[in-house]
């Protein structure tokens, strides 16, 4: 009896400690990003969202709470959270994006998806400012890690995707 007793007793008692916080991934606004990079270069990884798309809170939840996948964007990309339908000004290399009624979104979620709207779509923007590579639809950490390890450890430019893709090796 005494060891039910102290059971229960160990029991409650440490279902009062807080779980330990995960860690979260950074977001920053565009215009940090834009600023970070005249301190150091780093592609720009963009989440292009809506408030309303039950996949981008499911990619939040699984892909972007996922701490490899966290532990590589915070080090080697600029994290932005956009969302897509947002009515302020969005400025971008000197040009202002705003909203579009026709659309019912801003124009800067049109330019990064060359028009083709989706969501979630996740946008890199590459150093060498080719322009924005979207790719939409939700994402789960290993098919992320294949996109963000192309362009995160230097191989976009250099390397054909698919020849890259063939040689890859998960690890998330």
């Amino acid at each position: 009896m005494l060891l039910l007793i102290s059971a229960f007793v160990l029991t409650i008692s440490s279902a009062d400690k807080p779980a330990p916080k995960a860690e979260k991934l950074k977001w920053m606004t565009l215009k940090e990003a834009q600023e970070a990079m005249l301190t150091e270069k780093r592609p720009i990884l963009i989440d292009l969202y809506t408030d309303w798309c039950g996949w981008c809170k499911v990619m939040d939840k699984k892909t972007y709470s996922n701490s490899k996948v966290i532990a590589y964007l915070q080090q080697n990309f600029y994290t932005v959270k956009l969302n897509a339908e947002t009515k302020e000004t969005v400025n971008w290399n000197e040009k202002a994006y705003n909203f579009n009624d026709a659309n019912r979104t801003n124009d800067f979620a049109l330019f990064l998806t060359y028009g083709r709207l989706s969501y979630p779509t996740t946008v890199i923007m590459p150093l060498d400012n080719s322009g924005p590579q979207p790719v939409p639809g939700y994402l789960e950490p290993k098919e992320l890690e294949l996109i963000v390890r192309y362009f995160g450890d230097g191989k976009y430019g250099k390397q054909p995707f698919e020849e890259y893709q063939k040689s890859f090796k998960s690890e998330w």
